[in-house]
This record gives C-alpha cells, sequence and structure tokens, in this order.
C-alpha cells in the first residue's frame, strides 16, 4: 500500500467519524420538532419548562455542530501537513484522542511513514476519478466533500438538479438503476443526495421526454417514492399540460397527445400527501381544461374540506 492510500484511509476514517457525530446532531433536530410541537400546545408552568429544555438542547447541539466540523477539519488537515516531520506529528496528535474507529489507519498510515521513500509511493493522495462513472463520482463527493456534508439539504439539493442538468444523464438507463441503488446506501447523507438527485432526474424525463409513454413511466415513479422533495415535481407535472408522443399500433406510428393520464397520476399522489401545496395545485386544477382532472380536482376538495397537514383524516370509526 502506497502512503498516499494509508492517508486518504485516514481522512476516510475521520470522516466516518464525523458522520457518526452528525447522527446526533439529526437525532436532536428530531427533539426540537417534538418539542416545538409539544409548546405550542403547553400553557403555564409546562410551558416555561418546555422552552428551558428547548434552549438547553438547542445549546447541546451547537456543540455537536462544533464537533462534527472539528473531525471535518482533521480530515482535510491530513493532507495539508507541510513536510514529512508535520505530519508524523499531525498523526501522532491524532492518536492522542483515542478514538478506537480512526486508531487503525493512524497506526497503518504512521508505518507507511516508516518504509523507503522509493517503497512507499507519493504522499499526495488525491483520489483518481478518470475511470469512475458519473453516479461513483457523485457517491464519493458525498462521502467526502464538506459542502455535500453540510447540514444545510439545500446545498446537496442543488448539485442534484445540476447533475440532472448535465447533457444525456437523465437519457442513460444505467445511470438511474445506480443512483436509484445508492438511496438505500447506509451514510445517511448519501443517500439523501442520491435520493434528490433521483427525484431530479426523473422530473427530467417527466417533463422534458417528448415520447409520453417514456415520460409516465417516470412520473408513475415519482408517485411511488416516499420523500417530500418529491412533491413539488408533482405539483409541477400536474399543472403543466403540455402534448407530446404515443405510439399507436404495431407498426411504431407516433401520434400527438397531451400528457392528461401523467397528470391524473401526479394528482391522484398529491392527495395521498396531502400537504398545503397538494391542495393549492389541486384548487387551480379546479378550472383544468381537461373535464376529467377538473372533476377529480372538485372531488378531491369536497372529500377533504380541511387544510391539509401531510395526513389524510380518518372517518369515524376507522
Amino acid at each position: 500500500m502506497s502512503i498516499g492510500i494509508g492517508l486518504r484511509q485516514v481522512q476516510e476514517a475521520l470522516d466516518r467519524k464525523g458522520n457518526l457525530v452528525q447522527q446526533e446532531f439529526i437525532r436532536m433536530s428530531d427533539e426540537l420538532d417534538e418539542l416545538g410541537h409539544k409548546i405550542i400546545e403547553a400553557e403555564g408552568e409546562e410551558k416555561k419548562a418546555l422552552k428551558e429544555e428547548q434552549r438547553l438542547l438547542r445549546e447541546r447541539q451547537r456543540d455537536v455542530a462544533e464537533e462534527v466540523n472539528l473531525w471535518r477539519r482533521r480530515a482535510r488537515d491530513v493532507l495539508a501537513q507541510p513536510g514529512e516531520g508535520m505530519l508524523r506529528t499531525y498523526l501522532n496528535k491524532l492518536l492522542e484522542l483515542d478514538e478506537p474507529t480512526i486508531v487503525p489507519s493512524i497506526d497503518q498510515a504512521l508505518k507507511l511513514l516508516d518504509t523507503p521513500p522509493e517503497e512507499r509511493g507519493p504522499i499526495d493522495a488525491t483520489p483518481d476519478y478518470s475511470e469512475q462513472t458519473p453516479v461513483e463520482r457523485l457517491i464519493e463527493r458525498a462521502r467526502t466533500e464538506y459542502d455535500l456534508r453540510a447540514s444545510d439539504p439545500g446545498v446537496r439539493q442543488r448539485e442534484a438538479v445540476a447533475f440532472a442538468n448535465r447533457l444525456g444523464l437523465a437519457q442513460d438507463e444505467q445511470v438511474l438503476v445506480d443512483i436509484a441503488a445508492a438511496m438505500r446506501d447506509p451514510d445517511p447523507l448519501v443517500a439523501e443526495l442520491a435520493t434528490l438527485t433521483t427525484i431530479q432526474l426523473y422530473r427530467f424525463r417527466a417533463i422534458r421526454f417528448a415520447d409520453l409513454d417514456e415520460a409516465h413511466e417516470a412520473v408513475q415513479f415519482l408517485a411511488r417514492l416516499n420523500h417530500p422533495s418529491v412533491i413539488p415535481v408533482l405539483v409541477e407535472v400536474a399543472t403543466q399540460r403540455r402534448v407530446g408522443y404515443v405510439q399507436q399500433g404495431g407498426e411504431g406510428e407516433h401520434v400527438e397527445r397531451h400528457n392528461n393520464r401523467s397528470r391524473m397520476v401526479a394528482l391522484l399522489r398529491l392527495v395521498k400527501w396531502h400537504t398545503a401545496e397538494a391542495k393549492l395545485a389541486i384548487q387551480k386544477l379546479c378550472y383544468d381544461q381537461d373535464a376529467h382532472i377538473a372533476k377529480a380536482a372538485e372531488r378531491a376538495l369536497e372529500l377533504f374540506p380541511g387544510p391539509w397537514t401531510g395526513k389524510i383524516p380518518r372517518k369515524e370509526g376507522e
């Protein structure tokens, strides 16, 4: 093993530790959301106690966020040391942290530093992406790049949009297979970026493909996804009436059609999402040019006249 690869493994171990700490940050965010709901409903001393609990939890969360940033910074600094002597000193300081998840890779890197220079290879551990597929490069970046691992999901959303708009990727079936598989990655931030990218790739197909049969398959896929980021895409599909082509007959003849069947699928799925954004879109569809869509939208609002809060209300006795 070269020293470059050894240092890369140290970086990966430090990043994994940062990921573990970030899971604690995410858990605290969930607790804060739950506390926020309790505070709205509480009164008097109970409300005061909940607010104090909320304040203390926010303080602890800030400390956890600093710890996440510290582990990320330690990972970046592995290759920023000016010379072998400073690198040895830095690695030994990391050992003093006595963190079990990083000790083995640091020990290995120090052993490699003890080998003759002609045997250990260059210190520069920059990975070679030239043989990787676009999806592999994206996933690698999701594991290692600081910006993509930040707490702001907007960064990952923008990266997903940029990836989906690259020439030819949305038309590549293997890209769709590979990125969908990454949605099950054990790293939650990698899985989130893969999910957001998958949504954007299928949005491209649903909105831009002239072949309405293929576009409809994309809409059906989006309708099966259980992630809130799909809601604005379904709104876009449902509210954009456009013309395309479908195959008709056994000889491959293509005829012009509107995308109304895809819009109906999106409409029905929006009813199940039952959010305020979905309701607003369905209210607009009550005036749609297509009579079937307008009638379906009106019926949905008749069945569920109250606020749409993300959960379909049950009828009495259910």
